[in-house]
């Protein structure tokens, strides 16, 4: 038992020592002090001083000397590794900031300046330093007359035709648009033939249908005067009775004679002689009751013939390239119009398969028709069929770009390429003669190019990109946020993102990307910083459009100064397109003030405009897509992030609320205090927030360990555990727990700093207390601070100093309304006033002050007294005074009122 509690003993010094050291090297005492050693012998030193007096509490002489023996080369091996460590960390952390420096700019200057590499001394157009010969007899490709010969066979190559399926299903569409037209003129005609042919021939029946008024009414009249000669007198009662009507009938056959001469005008016309001889056989063969029955429906269709006529007018009005004409669609049999219709689609299907090409002239299209209407369409509607099929047939072929490109291709690379023999001594270039592109070829191929790398240019860049990243350390030094090596890392490679993109031919780069993540990561100083530095070292290294350089850098500039201001992805989202619009508006403005934009490119122009935009919004796409991976892999906290871990509904937040619901109430009492302190402060609110609701889930461990949680019933400390080392242990165990928890969750580091921090090293006064009365009680008991105090380290930032400030006052603020509590009765409320709250409050804080737990959190002591101001008000809001309302006595007559 006393070897286990020696081990843990041993364990906790380390870490402490461990943690003490990180401290220093945070302040740079360790590494860059030149006491350095001084402090690391004092830090050992201490360490066996701690060891010793735990041995020196040992009861037993025999197990105190056989702890002494196996701590000795404990004791060696820990010192032997901690000065080599020491070492070595003092080396790495001298040396780390040089090396990232150095890395950046060697990555930048190679990459900008990658067209300084492997350079010729000799270049086309400029004159040759010396007369160069051929030093040996060689063969030698002659590319410009090759691709000339190339190009003239991939030009020639035939195009290859696709079908259109969108401008078949047009075709179709229009097709059977003209067909329901023609359906529905000939519903409005009826039937044809609309009686019994054997009757009334097909030809009578057109005729009757369609003759004007004029000649059937003629027809009429002479089938009805023919039926009165057969009504001649055959008696006396005939006469007698025609004697009778003589009277009335005489003016009305002299009002008819006009009628006769004009029906013997018709007599002359084939239609109406043929029609009046059909009507006289039927009326010799039937009775007078089927002759008006026949009138009767030869009328209605004429009246319908009419009406079909007024409405394919009407058509025509309404579209003048109609195809219908009278004589052609309405003429036509109900089977003749079927097999049409069947015909025109057959021909149509047939057409559209064997494809119509753009430029086919007129009369090849009308010729194939033509011979398609022979065998499908019947011959009476062949005029008809030709007109509609005309009018809908449209080219249906389109050119087949890929298959046309893989045939040029093809019918490229079958052309041998042109070679030309050069011989040994033959001269390429002639001393002072300017050098050709062929004389270029023949030089690369003998390897006298000569081939270098420009290394005092790539100097003189360097030493542009060195200025530029000496700027960007001078403005890092001034800027709230301290960068970590990670985080420089970070920055280095997102800048490297815009050169490479231009290094490998793309035009549309990475601007709204880069501003978008560095101002939301590091906010706009620092971002605005990287494009702003950019800017120039682009424009005089590359050769690119200014014009493409300004709009990627305006839309840069938008994300850099904006993105941090944002709580949301979906702001980020909205910011994505104001920097695509942002883009593609300022290239088409410089593009306006250069001249560009006018004349016969200004569509090339508008295009490119466009394609900025939109390669603005797609590298804003990618950067929202990339931004959550970034942050868990470069342990970042942006507001987005720190919004979304505020979220209640996160499981651990949703286990704390549940298991320990006394600590999910301190823990929120404990944000509202913090977030007003450093919302006045000018601290990170959404850090404080996120940070707070966090620092306290170690307490999930062991619940009822803590009062809190203990919900009024008995106190297990008091019943069970009965001691103070052990109830010590358990309180301090929350926060290691807590970091467990936190760091299998995934919670970022600066989430997870509140955890230890905002306990700093405080003692845990109340069982130290008891402690103490044990000893005095029991002398054979030591009292180590350090048993009772939280393993640290004290709070390293302004944040987490708040927190720890909130954590020790939101207790007493809750106290300050609750006297002590009687047995079997409700507390007490007192009023206490603002002076007194105050008074309490700065009386914590000085303790904390004096106790040097805030030396590292970079508050100073005139804050100190403006939190415990800030805490006061905030009290003062949930304590409010409210209204007394009067106590009413209830009485009968009340009640029943």
């Amino acid at each position: 038992m006393k070897m286990q509690q020696f081990l843990q003993f041993l364990n906790q010094q380390l870490t402490h020592w461990r943690r003490q050291y990180t401290t220093l090297c945070r302040k740079g005492k360790l590494m860059r002090s030149p006491k350095a050693k001084t402090h690391r012998r004092e830090l050992l030193r201490t360490m066996l001083k701690n060891i010793l007096l735990f041995l020196s509490k040992t009861n037993h002489k025999s197990e105190r000397r056989k702890q002494e023996r196996a701590l000795k080369p404990k004791a060696k091996s820990v010192k032997t590794q901690s000065s080599i460590c020491a070492v070595g960390l003092d080396w790495a952390y001298q040396q780390r900031y040089s090396v990232i420096l150095a890395i950046a700019i060697v990555s930048l200057t190679g990459v900008i300046g990658n067209k300084l590499y492997n350079q010729t001394q000799l270049q086309v157009g400029n004159p040759a330093p010396q007369t160069i010969t051929a030093p040996y007899t060689a063969s030698i490709e002659n590319q410009k007359k090759t691709e000339a010969k190339r190009k003239a066979v991939s030009k020639s190559s035939l195009k290859v035709l696709m079908l259109d399926a969108r401008m078949n299903e047009e075709i179709n569409k229009n097709l059977q648009q003209l067909l329901d037209d023609g359906n529905e003129i000939r519903a409005v005609a009826g039937a044809f033939p609309f009686f019994d042919s054997v009757v009334l021939s097909i030809s009578t029946q057109r005729y009757l249908r369609s003759c004007p008024d004029l000649e059937w009414q003629a027809l009429l009249l002479t089938v009805e005067n023919s039926k009165n000669q057969q009504k001649k007198p055959k008696g006396q009662t005939t006469a007698s009775s025609n004697q009778q009507r003589q009277p009335r009938t005489t003016p009305k056959s002299d009002s008819q004679s006009p009628k006769k001469t004009e029906s013997a005008n018709f007599s002359q016309n084939t239609d109406f002689t043929q029609a009046l001889a059909e009507l006289e056989s039927y009326r010799l063969t039937t009775s007078e009751k089927n002759l008006s029955l026949l009138i009767a429906l030869i009328s209605q269709a004429r009246q319908r013939y009419t009406q079909a006529t007024a409405k394919l007018l009407q058509l025509e009005t309404v579209n003048p390239e109609a195809v219908y004409e009278e004589s052609l669609l309405l003429d036509l049999l109900d089977v003749e119009w079927e097999k049409t219709q069947t015909g025109i689609h057959q021909i149509t299907e047939r057409i559209l398969a064997q494809g119509i090409p753009q430029g086919l002239p007129k009369n090849i299209l009308q010729d194939a028709v033509s011979l398609q209407l022979q065998t499908f369409v019947p011959e009476d509607a062949e005029t008809l069929a030709k007109n509609v099929l005309l009018a809908v047939l449209k080219p249906n072929l389109q050119n087949d770009e890929e298959q046309t490109r893989e045939n040029a291709q093809k019918a490229a690379a079958g052309v041998p390429p042109v070679m030309v023999t050069v011989h040994y001594g033959e001269v390429i270039v002639k001393k002072g003669a300017q050098i050709t592109a062929w004389n270029f070829d023949v030089l690369e191929h003998y390897h006298l190019i000569r081939r270098e790398i420009k290394w005092q240019e790539l100097l003189k860049l360097g030493s542009v990109i060195a200025i530029a990243i000496g700027i960007f350390v001078w403005v890092e030094r001034h800027i709230d946020y301290e960068l970590r090596q990670r985080d420089r890392l970070l920055v280095l490679l997102l800048t490297l993102s815009v050169p490479g993109a231009i290094a490998i031919g793309l035009p549309y780069t990475t601007w709204s990307a880069l501003g978008l993540l560095l101002g939301s990561f590091y906010g706009s100083t620092l971002g605005l910083t990287v494009v702003g530095l950019l800017l120039p070292i682009l424009g005089i290294s590359l050769e690119m459009s200014k014009a493409a350089l300004l709009a990627g850098v305006g839309g840069g500039i938008l994300g850099s100064y904006i993105a941090q201001r944002l709580r949301s992805r979906e702001e980020l989202a909205l910011l994505g397109v104001a920097i695509a619009l942002t883009q593609g508006g300022i290239y088409l403005v410089v593009k306006i003030l250069i001249g560009q934009a006018f004349g016969s490119t200004w569509y090339i122009v508008l295009q490119e405009a466009g394609l900025f935009a939109l390669s603005g919004l797609g590298w804003s796409i990618v950067a929202l897509g990339l931004s959550p991976y970034l942050e868990k892999v470069f342990d970042l906290v942006t507001p987005i992030r720190l919004a979304e871990l505020a979220n209640p509904n996160r499981p651990l937040l949703k286990r704390l609320a549940t298991e320990t619901p006394g600590t999910f109430q301190h823990t929120l009492l404990v944000a509202t205090l913090a977030e007003a302190a450093a919302k006045e402060l000018g601290c990170n609110v959404e850090l404080v927030r996120a940070g707070t609701l966090y620092h306290d889930i170690g307490k999930m461990h062991d619940p009822l360990g803590f009062i809190e949680n203990q919900m009024g019933g008995p106190n297990k400390h008091d019943t069970e555990i009965k001691d103070p080392w052990k109830s010590a242990e358990i309180i301090k165990k929350h926060v290691t727990e807590g970091l467990v928890m936190a760091r299998k969750h995934l919670l970022p580091t600066a989430i997870q700093a509140f955890i230890p921090e905002h306990q700093g090293t405080m003692l845990i006064a109340y069982f130290h207390h008891q402690a103490q009365q044990m000893a005095q009680e029991d002398p054979s008991l030591i009292v180590d601070d350090a048993d009772f105090r939280y393993d640290g380290p004290i709070p390293q930032s302004r944040e987490t100093g708040i927190v720890m400030l909130a954590d020790s006052c939101e207790a007493a603020l809750r106290s300050l309304q609750v006297s002590a509590k009687s047995p079997g009765k409700k507390p007490l409320i007192k009023d206490v006033s603002t002076e007194q709250a105050l008074t309490m409050l700065n009386n914590i804080l000085r303790a904390k002050w004096q106790d040097n737990q805030l030396v590292d959190s970079g508050l100073t002591r005139e804050e100190m007294s403006q939190i415990a101001e800030i805490f006061v008000e905030v009290w003062q809001q949930f304590h409010h005074k409210r209204i007394a309302y009067p106590k009413f006595k209830a009485s009968g007559a009340a009640l029943n009122s």
